[in-house]
């Protein structure tokens, strides 16, 4: 592992966001208007009896865009190198696999966190909803399961892209919403029918979005539910990787990753 490598490419990251109006929207235009969408939605029900549900919907947002945002910068981050044609001179250098992982890992988390920073900060002055009242323990364990779980399904999407090549590019910004309803980002797990919740208790994001519901009225740290969600992490992580692993070396045998840029 390089630090002069992973510094490489992560102002290679931070010149693409700066000047790419493709990626200020996907990122920034597109958190800033789904934060004012579902605001004036929450206030409306903040007014009614399901006062709570505004709660709910609001503090689901904001904690959902922490996945979709540092996914979607690891998978799309790759896909410029691909679109440019610069993805095997990324690996003709002498940088390991390690030093490119880390170096999307780390750009994928500073994303997050400064959006979600504006994003909640909007969300106080304009819809008075505070997500750091649920405690700030409470906050930074759901920040760091849900930002292990989105690297372990950006890493996913990172090989399938690898592997398959850009006819499944609509993977990287398109199939981290299959977990949006399946984790009960925005609503009680309770409400899915009980088959589906079986299936969402196999996902880590499941648990830690009924904690953090929980702790809007009870801000004792849940160590069963952001436990269960970290031990998932820690099996969904070292999977990603192992398949990622395999998945980049299937490219190169078949060709498939010199292909990618033909």
């Amino acid at each position: 592992m390089s630090l002069n490598r992973i510094v490489g490419i992560l102002l290679q990251e931070f010149y693409i966001t700066k000047r790419s109006l493709e990626v200020i929207m996907d990122l920034f235009f597109f958190s800033i208007m789904n934060i004012l969408v579902f605001g004036f939605i929450a206030t409306f029900l903040f007014g009614s009896k399901n006062s709570i549900a505004g709660a709910y919907l609001l503090l689901g947002l904001l904690l959902w865009e922490v996945i979709r945002i540092n996914q979607y910068s690891m998978s799309v981050g790759s896909l410029w190198n691909v679109w440019s044609k610069n993805l095997s001179n990324m690996f003709v250098a002498p940088m390991s696999l390690t030093d490119y992982l880390i170096a999307h890992m780390v750009s994928g988390v500073a994303k997050s966190l400064f959006i979600f920073l504006i994003i909640s900060f909007m969300s106080i002055s304009l819809f008075k909803f505070n997500v750091f009242d649920i405690g700030l323990n409470n906050l930074s364990a759901s920040f760091i399961n849900l930002i292990i779980f989105s690297w372990s399904v950006g890493i996913i999407i990172l090989g399938i892209i690898f592997r398959y090549g850009t006819r499944i590019q609509a993977f990287a910004w398109g199939l981290i919403f299959l977990f949006q309803p399946l984790t009960a980002a925005f609503f009680p797990l309770k409400i899915l029918p009980i088959f589906i919740q079986k299936i969402s208790y196999a996902f880590p994001a499941t648990y830690v979005f009924e904690a953090a519901r929980g702790n809007l009225s009870d801000k004792s740290f849940n160590w069963s539910y952001q436990g269960i969600a970290f031990a998932e992490n820690i099996f969904y992580f070292l999977f990603s990787l192992w398949l990622f692993n395999l998945l980049f070396r299937r490219s190169k045998e078949t060709g498939q990753f010199a292909s990618n840029e033909g």
